[in-house]
């Protein structure tokens, strides 16, 4: 049975971006950073530029920052946006589809609108509760330009209307945050749920792309070796979370600072979220039972 390698060794941070700059990726792609650099997104949003001749495709036209919109505009100028697609509803992915539709007199396709529930922390702060597609992107659904065609793939976990978009000519996945270059996901319950995020893994694993392109960090280009590792990386995070519980009952506080050595304290609250995510799994496997109520319950072995 091959080696599966760490996730920590395939993980790579870009030394630098230039924000605003149509970067030319491959004959189909171009990239355009967004300037919204943080904790969760690197050094911005990378809006994806599709196509190479007229009709031209935005996937992620990224935060309401209108000077990011011009700078997609500019990328195109010369040609025609006929396509903005998002791959899901958090604040630095959506909310310049509404900006650059009016700009571009172009239709925003997704899977559907945010679909978190009130009091779900991380996830609502995060969310664009606004957003409403003007046409409903299903699994398998595909839209196409010039010398171009982008299928949705459906990757429920780290949002249930989480959407990746293939582009086969270059055997190409768009991963949105469903895979990151330079981090594990975040998955905030109760949109977000770690069985079906597994689960959206091995989709991945089955469709045989040759790269990955990421909302945030580097390009992916061993997307198998990746896909293996950050599923192994979750599972260990499981059996983490199942030793501290079997050495005694916990708050989730308590197992983050047990699993998380070193974490840097602005992403303890993220952590918190991952690890109900992880209890709720775990918890659906039989394998966990909660005394109390949600995150401010004490979590036992079963």
């Amino acid at each position: 049975m091959p080696t599966v390698s760490a996730l920590e060794d395939l993980l790579v941070r870009e030394d630098d971006v230039t924000y605003g700059v149509a970067e030319r990726l491959s004959p189909l792609v171009r990239r355009v950073v967004a300037n919204n650099p943080g904790p969760y997104t690197l050094y911005g949003t990378a809006t994806f530029v599709v196509g190479a001749r007229d009709r031209l495709a935005v996937i992620d036209p990224g935060p309401l920052i209108p000077e990011h919109v011009d700078r997609l505009l500019e990328a195109a100028a010369g040609a025609t946006i006929s396509h903005i697609l998002v791959t899901h509803t958090h604040l630095d992915h959506s909310p310049a589809a509404a900006l650059l539709k009016e700009r571009a007199a172009a239709p925003v396709y997704g899977f559907g609108p945010h679909a978190g529930g009130a009091g779900s922390g991380l996830d609502d702060a995060g969310a664009d509760t606004v957003f409403a597609p003007d046409r409903v992107m299903r699994d398998g659904d595909t839209v196409a330009g010039d010398g171009w065609t982008l299928q949705a793939v459906h990757t429920p976990g780290h949002t249930s209307n989480h959407l990746c978009f293939r582009l086969p000519e270059e055997g190409t996945l768009f991963s949105g945050d469903h895979v990151m270059g330079w981090s594990s996901t975040v998955i905030s319950p109760p949109d977000g749920d770690l069985t079906a995020y597994l689960a959206s893994l091995d989709r991945l694993l089955a469709g045989g792309d040759q790269l990955l392109r990421p909302t945030h960090g580097r390009a992916i280009t061993d997307p198998a070796r990746f896909l293996n590792a950050l599923k192994a990386h979750r599972l260990r995070r499981c059996d983490g979370v199942l030793a501290s519980l079997r050495a005694r009952p916990r708050p989730i506080p308590e197992i983050v600072a047990e699993n998380y050595v070193g974490l840097d304290p602005v992403l303890f609250g993220a952590a918190c979220r991952s690890v109900y995510a992880t209890l709720l799994h775990l918890q659906a496997e039989g394998s966990v039972r909660a005394e109390g109520v949600d995150e401010e319950a004490t979590w036992h072995p079963a």
